[in-house]
């Protein structure tokens, strides 16, 4: 090997770890976290600064105020950085990838269809709510939304409603599943941050997801048991559209391969693409749990259930039957797989702004010291991590920050803590719940939902922001179900 980087290999391994010059005790510290949040929210909500610049810029201060040596912060943000996104920017990417396929090959409205025409029209809204399960776990909940619009649309103007009455209960397990379930950013991220296992999460989140989405079509169903105004501009587009337009193949005005397509693909075609990953996960995490670790099958096991092949996988399947088979060019296809990263650069660099906001709160002692202090309350983790994440969501908007920040918070609590995979697994879950509520003007899923569904604030915050408190509630309830299966009360 070379002299010098031999010699640089060793100087990295004996590196002494990085701690704050001075030791601050824990009212400081605390006070400085608390600060910290403080001018997170205000940046954020007052001054419009992007999540990931101001996660980064707090981050860095609240080092410097904790007394982090000036030479070693920007290698505790590289550390940050490294530790996160190692664990989640390819699922996040592959996520993507995989949910733009289904999206612009027109499978979104094929399921939406074959629901609909196998519950009957007066089932439009159960059908929908069905579709919104299914659609919600590849897709981005406003992609998700915004694609599923025109078949709403149709069916509002067909029964002369409100869009609303079929809008809202979809809306709401989409969002369910968008705060918790994998491959979504936030709850990757949060998993990340615990070194959580991505099968075990995505088992119970389903299982949890079931009950909500029956959940969300009777609250929503009381909900518009109530007229509301109609927004003159959806009011006009709701009038342009009729039952010719309850298939429609690829997204509205796009003109790639989906749109040129001769019908959309098979319903069972677009349930098959989206259970296969989580059937894999599934299957891999049964095997981990069940063979012994020195058994070369324990291997096998973990290798096919690992979430970043499960998804690859599902890639290279909806490229051959999306693609191929449809007869899509090889550049159209390059196409589509590119336009589905661009979005989501945002999202990776907030997740990793997360990652260096929880690394400097444990260099600096401030995790540790909030452990000690939570201790002290007496109170679960796993309530804190609701209510800290609610607050959050509720204050700044992103869900996906919200879950990063309050995972950061309490990483030292659950490293410290003794917890088992299943138990920690279900704390990030919690947490994900907290950022499902409160959903109001600070989000912009609030003004995705009321715009396209052509209702007031007024209107909007009198059923989307209940909904889905109500939603997350209800997600924590089934969540603590879930907590005290696992063990949990014992801690």
């Amino acid at each position: 090997m070379n002299p010098l980087v031999n010699s640089l290999m060793v100087r990295a391994a004996d590196a002494p770890a990085i701690k704050p010059a001075v030791e601050l005790g824990t009212p400081l510290l605390l006070t400085i976290a608390a600060a910290g949040i403080a001018l997170l929210l205000v940046l954020i909500i007052r001054f419009k600064i992007q999540a990931f610049v101001a996660l980064l810029a707090v981050s860095i201060l609240v080092a410097v105020a904790a007394q982090i040596p000036l030479k070693d912060i920007f290698t505790v943000v590289t550390n940050g950085v490294g530790s996160t996104m190692g664990k989640v920017a390819l699922l996040i990417a592959l996520g993507a990838i995989l949910g733009r396929m289904i999206e612009v090959s027109g499978g979104v409205q094929s399921l939406a269809t074959h629901f609909t025409e196998k519950l009957g029209a007066k089932r439009v809204a159960v059908a929908l709510t069905a579709v919104g399960f299914l659609v919600a776990i590849p897709v981005f909940f406003e992609v998700g939304v915004i694609v599923l619009v025109p078949i709403v649309y149709a069916f509002a103007k067909i029964a002369k409603v409100h869009p609303v009455k079929f809008g809202l209960p979809m809306a709401g397990i989409m969002l369910s599943i968008h705060v918790a379930v994998p491959p979504h950013p936030g709850i990757v991220a949060g998993a990340g941050v615990f070194g959580a296992d991505i099968g075990l999460i995505t088992m119970i989140s389903l299982i949890i997801c079931v009950p909500l989405g029956f959940l969300s079509y009777w609250v929503a169903s009381i909900m518009n048991r109530k007229d509301y105004e109609l927004l003159p501009g959806v009011k006009a587009q709701v009038e342009e559209f009729g039952s010719d337009s309850l298939v429609r193949v690829g997204r509205v005005g796009h003109d790639g391969p989906g749109a040129r397509a001769i019908a959309p693909p098979r319903p069972g075609l677009i349930m098959f693409l989206i259970a296969a990953p989580i059937v894999q996960i599934l299957l891999g995490t049964v095997g981990t749990l069940t063979i012994a670790k020195d058994n070369y099958w324990y291997g096998v096991a973990s290798f096919i259930g690992n979430p970043f092949f499960a998804l690859l996988v599902a890639v290279a399947l909806s490229f051959f039957l999306l693609a191929v088979r449809r007869n899509w060019s090889l550049k159209e296809t390059g196409e589509i797989f590119e336009g589905a990263l661009p979005p989501i650069a945002s999202i990776l660099m907030v997740v990793a702004a997360g990652g260096v906001f929880g690394e400097v709160l444990r260099t600096s002692g401030i995790g540790a010291a909030l452990s000690h202090t939570l201790d002290s309350l007496g109170l679960p983790v796993i309530v804190l991590g609701f209510i800290i994440s609610l607050a959050l969501r509720a204050a700044q908007g992103s869900a996906t920050v919200a879950i990063v920040t309050t995972t950061g918070l309490l990483t030292s609590a659950v490293m410290e803590g003794g917890y088992t995979p299943a138990q920690i697994a279900v704390i990030v879950i919690a947490i994900g719940f907290g950022a499902l509520g409160l959903s109001h003007v600070t989000d912009a899923g609030f003004w995705t939902v009321i715009r396209y569904y052509g209702l007031t604030v007024s209107d909007g915050l009198k059923t989307w922001t209940v909904l889905t408190t109500i939603l997350g509630l209800a997600g924590f309830v089934l969540t603590y179900v879930a907590w005290i299966l696992v063990g949990g009360l014992g801690h």
